[in-house]
């Protein structure tokens, strides 16, 4: 047979050194597509949006005001994690069952207090821009290991502390080793309380300090609000690790716009004062002292915001209500004007030298009408036809497990924790 023609029936294969080139070229034109394919024009990529780099904290207004309410990576444009919406979350569990926890106060355990729905359970926080970790209790607590943290201010404050030891105490398989050192089981008599949780060598204590700046008798013996003087209970809090101030509700009271006599400056006793400029004096005597006497090498502040309230037809001790609210507020023109004493509050953070986490929940809290414990602040054998309702607190579980969540990413992020 012509061996010219067995040449062109019978297959060739590569010798091994022309193997060895198409493969050399084959992987350089893959080396090409992925280099111009990356090269192409940034707007043509949109990284994705994870919570370790979306929850990076920056000083806001290039201050010294650590503002988690703007949060930004050096890829990312700032994400404000408290513009956002209530969602329904069918999937995830609250953080502690309904009636689980037995450091809930009688006042905020609504489920125990006969309340019948149970939505405003399976609602979370979702910022437009970005996404927040979900509260892991255990990992909090190794954060927290040989640490002290300190909740200061009034009840919206113990509200959130107990919400706190309630989900971190869930976390655990034996809750035996979570105690409060006196063994109270209600908060709402004392003006300290402190919890252990003896496996992690933490504590975490509130703190009573409605107006954060000291109550006074004047030398008629009249009951004034010493606005240049600090709350004498500083002492219990000045060397924890953590510290989360709020001062709010007490300043809105009725009885506070229209007393003589009430505001104390040293010697001097006001006629009359503003309610916004007493707030005002008092929070600069507040900052004065963070900054004089926080180590912040050691201590980490937060200050909370103004908690919304929804009293309809008058306030707390005018038969004010919210019975019967059982879904947040959807449409945000519905929503009330952003509280003047936040815009105080903000102009005094943004003048300090230390660096405040501001926890900016008032208008997460504005949407969540149905989350007040209204008339099931009381037991039904106990409660009485006509009395107080309260529509400043919030059921626990419930709203302020979600401010918890916010503060556990803050911390998460600022971290790793690092004293």
């Amino acid at each position: 047979m012509d061996s010219s023609k067995n040449l062109c029936i019978t297959p060739r294969f590569p010798s091994e050194s022309t193997s060895h080139y198409f493969l050399i070229l084959l992987f350089s034109l893959i080396l090409i597509i992925i280099f111009f394919s990356d090269a192409s024009p940034a707007t043509s990529y949109t990284a994705p949006q994870s919570p370790e780099f979306l929850l990076t904290a920056r000083l806001a207004d290039q201050r010294n005001r650590a503002s988690p309410d703007s949060l930004k990576s050096e890829e990312t444009e700032p994400c404000d994690v408290f513009d956002g919406h209530w969602v329904v979350d069918e999937d995830s569990d609250p953080f502690y069952d309904p009636g689980s926890c037995p450091f809930v106060d009688e006042s905020f355990n609504c489920f125990k207090n006969g309340r019948p729905d149970s939505d405003y359970l399976k609602l979370k926080w979702k910022p437009h821009a970005c996404e927040i970790p979900r509260f892991d209790g255990l990992k909090m607590l190794k954060m927290l290991q040989g640490k002290r943290m300190a909740f200061v201010g009034d009840s919206l404050n113990r509200n959130m502390w107990e919400s706190l030891i309630c989900s971190l105490r869930n976390s655990l398989i034996d809750k035996s080793r979570v105690f409060e050192v006196s063994g109270r089981h209600q908060f709402r008599t004392h003006g300290f309380y402190s919890f252990i949780f003896e496996d992690f060598n933490c504590s975490i204590d509130f703190i009573r300090s409605p107006f954060l700046v000291q109550q006074w008798r004047f030398s008629d013996n009249r009951e004034t609000l010493r606005l240049d003087m600090m709350d004498g209970s500083y002492s219990k809090y000045i060397d924890a690790d953590i510290i989360v101030f709020n001062t709010g509700h007490w300043w809105t009271h009725q009885k506070n716009f229209q007393r003589k006599y009430y505001f104390q400056e040293g010697d001097h006793l006001y006629q009359k004062l503003e309610v916004a400029e007493a707030y005002k004096k008092a929070l600069k005597t507040w900052a004065q002292w963070v900054d004089t006497n926080i180590n912040i090498s050691k201590t980490r502040v937060f200050f909370r915001g103004y908690s919304a309230s929804h009293f309809k037809g008058g306030q707390w001790n005018s038969g004010g209500s919210c019975d019967g609210e059982t879904k947040p507020i959807m449409n945000e023109d519905h929503l009330g004007p952003y509280p003047w004493m936040m815009k105080v509050l903000e102009s005094v953070l943004s003048d300090m030298k230390t660096p405040v986490f501001y926890l900016n929940i008032t208008r997460m809290t504005d949407y969540r009408k149905d989350g007040h414990p209204s008339i099931f602040r009381k037991s039904s054998w106990t409660r009485k036809e006509g009395a107080f309702q309260d529509c400043s607190h919030w059921c626990l579980p419930g709203v302020p497990d979600s401010w918890n969540q916010l503060l556990y990413a803050f911390l998460v992020n600022s971290q790793k924790i690092s004293w």
